[in-house]
């Protein structure tokens, strides 16, 4: 799940990053960070989508919000049994990082037992195979 909130942020911590240091003239020198490009950007963006382009930047936010709320949605639905568990130690008065030390212990146990065994099973890996001389790396026959 990290790496899907790292996917994420990624573009968003860029594009939120360029916007406002371009829309302030913050350029240290470069181009692409000045504010001449910026509205230069967003001219040539609103003649594609055929819109005023002062409101790209709200419609960029909006879809980064729905974006958001999406992937919350899916980390809560992932996570459901674990807030459903909280909802209800917090409803009977019960301090909550009890039910969180409950519900994390099996998978803690689970893991411990798969470590226990350090042997590596390797019977399948190796399969012998017929292998011509004048085959390629991906079975093509070099002409």
């Amino acid at each position: 799940m990290r790496y899907i909130f790292a996917l994420w942020a990624a573009p968003l911590v860029l594009f939120w990053g360029w916007f406002f240091v371009s829309f302030n003239d913050m350029n240290f020198g470069y181009v692409m960070l000045s504010r001449q490009f910026h509205d230069l950007l967003f001219q040539i963006y609103g003649n594609i989508l055929g819109i005023d382009p002062a409101i790209i930047p709200g419609m960029v936010a909006k879809a980064c919000i729905i974006d958001t709320l999406l992937l919350v949605a899916f980390w809560a639905f992932r996570r459901r049994k674990l807030i459903w568990a909280w909802v209800k130690a917090k409803r009977a008065g019960v301090d909550p990082s009890a039910v969180d030390a409950q519900l994390t212990e099996p998978v803690e146990n689970a893991l411990q037992d798969k470590s226990s065994s350090s042997r590596i099973d390797l019977a399948g890996s190796f399969v012998p195979r017929k292998v011509h001389l004048d085959q390629g790396a991906l079975g093509s026959h070099g002409r």
